[in-house]
């Protein structure tokens, strides 16, 4: 799990996003099927009416181009100064996790538990993040 240091979480979050976008398009298209709305000519107002299941899915697909992409950066910023020890690793993976119980979490339309799971995310990001401070300015 270690050997590849910071460089398989990353790609692990990466994929990730790639399910969430299959997941959008599945659910996001029958809906717009559904509602009849033209893919070509849709308006703001009109992709707000789709159903919370196909908004939830769709707007975690652009959370995890938000906030993740800080964690891109520290993590490789992390295995560029390198080698990374196993509790940034550690972190790393725990961000990751804690993204992917996001997700579900958001696909499922619970708004408090997820504000929780969002701070853990946080959390685990700003460690990393001071430990990566730390090692770069001993």
């Amino acid at each position: 799990m270690y050997e590849h240091g910071m460089i398989a979480p990353v790609l692990a979050l990466v994929f990730w996003t790639y399910v969430m976008w299959l997941w959008l398009y599945i659910t996001r298209i029958p809906a717009m099927q559904k509602a009849k709305i033209n893919p070509n000519t849709a308006t703001k107002a009109q992709m707000d009416t789709l159903p919370r299941g196909a908004t939830d899915i769709a707007n975690n697909y652009n959370h995890l181009h938000e906030q993740p992409t800080v964690f891109y950066a520290v993590a490789l910023a992390t295995q560029l100064i390198g080698p990374p020890d196993s509790i940034s690793i550690g972190l790393a993976w725990a961000y990751v996790a804690i993204r992917v119980l996001h997700s579900f979490i958001q696909a499922s339309g619970q708004v408090t538990i997820r504000f929780l799971v969002f701070t853990l995310g946080t959390v685990a990001l700003i460690w990393l993040s001071v430990r990566t401070a730390m090692a770069l300015f001993p």
